[in-house]
Order: C-alpha cells, then structure tokens, then sequence
C-alpha cells in the first residue's frame, strides 16, 4: 500500500535528490547563484525546481555576498561566495557558508574576515587642488589629517597635486578641511563660476601625470561664499 507524502517531506526529498542526479542544473537563493555551499540549512524556506533542472530557494532573511579572502602566508583566490543573513556583516571563510538572520557567519582562524582592520595601506593617496581662476575666490584652505595640520593650500598659487599617503594610517582616518576668507577692501569677484576645489582620492602617476581613479574627498568653495567654511570627513584607506 503506498503511503502519502506530506508537502514539507516531498520538498525535502527533492531537495535531498537534487544533487545525486547526473542531469541536474544549478542552485540559486532568493535569485543568485550559490552552487559550491555546503552544509546549509534554510528556515521558513520554499523550493522550486524549474523545467531545466535548477534548484530556486526562496527564503526571507538571507543575501547572497562576495566578499574578499586575503591570507598573509600564500595567494589564495581572491573571493568567495558567503550566504549571510540580512543587515548582517559577511565574514569570510575558506568555502561558502549561511547563517539564519539571528547567527553569524564564523570564519576559519587563519583567515582574514571582510571587517578586519587592514595592517598596511596599499594603495597611493594623493591631494589635488583645482580653481577655475586662481586666487578669484579669495580662499585659503588649510588641511587637518587625524587632528594632525598637514598644509595651507593658498587661494593665489598654482594647482597643487600632493601624494599624502605617507601621512595616512591604515583604516579610517579623519580629514578636515577647513577654509578661510582672506579678502582685504573691495572683493575680486562674487561670482559662484568662480571656484577653488579639493580632491582627495585613489591615484596612480606615470609619464609624469597623476589621475585619481577613484575620488574619495570632494571640497570646494566659490567667490560668492563670505564665511569661512569647515567639513570634516572620514577616509577609509585600503
């Protein structure tokens, strides 16, 4: 006599099945690919397995993240794919694994999670200054990194391209702009056209040229401006 299946145990049996057969697709969670996880289990859960095969988890409470692997000892592929649970912090961790939205994500002790604290900056940080007029909007502007004074950049000089990753520590740091009316008697001009900007950010120099590929720290002010101006912001080195 054959015995009924109730919904939840057939579900479980596909899914049990799924990778035993030679013809079966892929697995996706909420949508995105996860196949090489092991050893997850999903709560509150459903599946369906489309006409080709592939596995669709839905199960509310998890994300799919990729997060970066680094170890100091010997290269390793540089990501992995990391199942962690919604508004939660990806940990990285040798093979993929989930975590409910109430757990977290562990990671093997020899491996760097994705939140740890760089221990050396490798990338080049570089300060450069441009003005649409020099000294137009009669600013200077003085430069703070970590409560630390690094430099006045005068409103009437020529552009200033600096590399101030020396002066930089690992991590997050604190830089404060600060900029200071110096008009004396009657202004040079009024104009907003007129600009003095800072840019701050990821760079490389060759042939002489320095781009900032990747601008961090965004600073201006124009001649309309009267009052001195103070913006403080956090740069996050890698």
């Amino acid at each position: 006599m054959n015995r009924p299946f109730s919904r939840a145990a057939l579900v479980a049996t596909l899914v049990t099945l799924a990778p035993l057969s030679s013809l079966a697709g892929s697995v996706y969670l909420n949508g995105v690919l996860i196949d090489g996880v092991t050893n997850q289990k999903f709560e509150k859960a459903s599946v369906r397995i489309d006409e080709a095969g592939n596995v669709h988890i839905e199960a509310a409470g998890y994300r799919v993240s990729t997060v970066t692997t680094p170890t100091p000892a010997a290269p390793t592929p540089s990501a992995a794919q990391a199942v962690v649970p919604a508004g939660g912090a990806a940990t990285a961790a040798p093979a993929a694994q989930a975590v409910p939205t109430a757990g977290t994500a562990s990671a093997q002790p020899a491996v760097a999670t994705a939140t740890q604290q760089p221990t050396r900056i490798t990338q080049r940080y570089w300060l450069v200054t441009e003005q649409t007029v020099p000294g137009m909007t009669e600013y200077d502007i003085e430069v703070y990194v970590n409560s630390r004074w690094l430099r006045k950049l005068r409103g009437n000089e020529d552009q200033v391209v600096a590399d101030i990753t020396q002066h930089l520590k690992p991590g997050a740091n604190q830089v404060m702009l600060m900029a200071r009316k110096i008009s004396t008697g009657s202004k040079r001009s009024d104009s907003p056209k007129h600009l003095f900007r800072v840019i701050i950010g990821e760079g490389n120099e060759g042939g002489g040229n320095v781009m900032i590929d990747n601008p961090l720290i965004r600073f201006q002010t124009s001649a309309a401006e009267s009052k001195d101006i103070t913006q403080e912001f956090t740069l996050t080195t890698r």
